[in-house]
């Protein structure tokens, strides 16, 4: 039986596939000496007869037959292939993808990559096809404000793409299929050490770039792939109060002498079951929502139902609670008390944002300073200003903790209070969660 080898010709095109993309890596090192950790760790395969380049976040696996065609016809093919790539694991274009839509974010990481690379302009990754990316993204620049992927995807959300417009783009800006994008856990790598990589890139590239406009969609990128992460429901438990809640607790109940009195002295137990606990759940709370004009009313209901949606579980949250939910522009425009779920529920359905004007965040604290100055709380422990931060904060501060959420982060928006809390979501995470219950 004959071995199922490759032939001579089979290993040449494997040999000289190997050898060009051996001379795209070193040309990158040798122009672009701040990538040169990334370089290294990016693990370059060939796969056979895929008919395309894969991308599983940390790996590129390349055919050889196509590369090579591909080479005959743009001799700086390779270059920007293996460009393109690196920025994708830089950028963490393949980690959390489960909650995007996969389609636009595809779409908006090959953007935001090869506007990267025209910025950079580095001539053995120029290509015949750069005039007419460079007119497209210029257009796309201006509708999205950025061109980020982060910023792209949110844009493509809003105005989707016609078919029309992603067949040219594709054409003009995909380079890697981004098939194994979800195999997260198969990876070298892991997203903690590209984080690593990413900071030493940013801290590097001040330093290799004499040309601000040429690092500038670099810098974006990287500010947005390394730009902290906020788990929402982790930090809503820090505004939980102590309560009680009338059920056994286990840890100080001792079943051995309750079950020896039972049995020894018929219904007389040595210990009785101790009938409270404490438990950290929401009580007392308040919700504020900046409803001037600038606030989107659809991202506010997202923002509320996604609170709702964390508080309604039952470890969570009380049977009968004490919710004020205050919307305030520059006054103070409605405030909805919640003391049970059904009430949280019914607001949901039904609630009418008011206001729209412009923004004083100091009325919502003096109009709770007054509310518990009526006795209207018991224990306020917390309260979230939703907002996006373009407003008057009050110069003291309160005896209760304060976080202020914004979208996103917008270095000319007033600076927050060093007393409060300052947490940024993303939109994206937000109208995706406010969809479950």
């Amino acid at each position: 039986m004959m071995e199922n080898r490759p032939s001579d010709r089979q290993l040449q095109i494997r040999r000289i596939a190997e050898e060009i993309l051996s001379l795209a890596h070193d040309g990158l090192l040798i122009n672009m000496r701040f990538l040169d950790v990334a370089l290294s760790k990016l693990r370059v395969e060939c796969r056979e007869a895929t008919g395309a380049h894969l991308f599983d976040g940390a790996g590129l696996y390349y055919d050889p037959v196509l590369l090579l065609r591909q080479y005959e016809r743009e001799p700086n093919y390779a270059a920007r292939l293996y460009l393109h790539t690196l920025l994708h694991c830089i950028f963490f274009h393949g980690y959390e993808t489960d909650k995007l839509s996969r389609e636009n974010w595809d779409l908006a990481t090959d953007i935001a990559v090869e506007n990267t690379i025209q910025e950079i302009d580095l001539h053995l990754t120029r290509l015949s096809s750069d005039d007419a990316l460079r007119n497209r993204l210029e257009i796309l620049k201006k509708q999205a404000g950025g061109l980020t992927a982060e910023k792209l995807y949110r844009h493509f959300r809003v105005e989707e793409p016609s078919e029309r417009a992603r067949e040219e783009w594709h054409k003009l800006c995909h380079y890697d299929e981004h098939l194994y994008w979800d195999r997260r856990e198969e990876l070298e790598l892991s997203q903690a050490e590209w984080r690593k990589l990413s900071e030493r890139i940013k801290a590097d590239l001040k330093s290799f770039s004499k040309d601000k406009n040429n690092a500038e969609s670099m810098e974006q990128n990287l500010k947005e792939a390394t730009r902290e992460r906020y788990d929402y429901a982790a930090f809503l438990k820090k505004f939980m109060v102590m309560g009680e809640t009338v059920q056994v607790n286990d840890d100080e109940f001792d079943y051995i002498y309750y079950t020896y009195g039972l049995r020894t002295y018929g219904n007389m137990p040595l210990v009785e079951p101790l009938e409270y606990k404490d438990s950290n759940k929401i009580k007392d709370f308040v919700i504020a929502i900046d409803t001037s004009a600038s606030c989107r009313g659809e991202i506010v209901q997202a923002f509320l139902q996604k609170t709702y949606n964390i508080m309604q579980q039952s470890e969570n949250f009380f049977n009968k609670i004490n919710v004020h939910i205050i919307q305030c522009d520059s006054q103070v425009q409605q405030d909805t008390k919640i003391t049970e779920r059904g009430e949280l529920e019914e607001f949901m359905r039904k609630g009418r944002l008011t206001g729209f004007g412009s923004t004083d965040f100091r009325p919502v604290f003096a109009y709770v300073d007054k509310l518990r100055e009526e006795k209207e709380f018991d224990n306020l422990k917390g309260l979230l200003y939703f907002t996006d931060g373009y407003g008057v904060y009050p110069e003291n501060m309160p005896d209760y903790d304060v976080a202020f959420v914004f979208l996103r982060e917008d270095e000319n928006a007033p600076k927050t209070p060093p007393w409060a809390i300052r947490l940024i979501l993303e939109e994206e995470d937000i109208q995706e969660e406010s969809q479950t219950v």
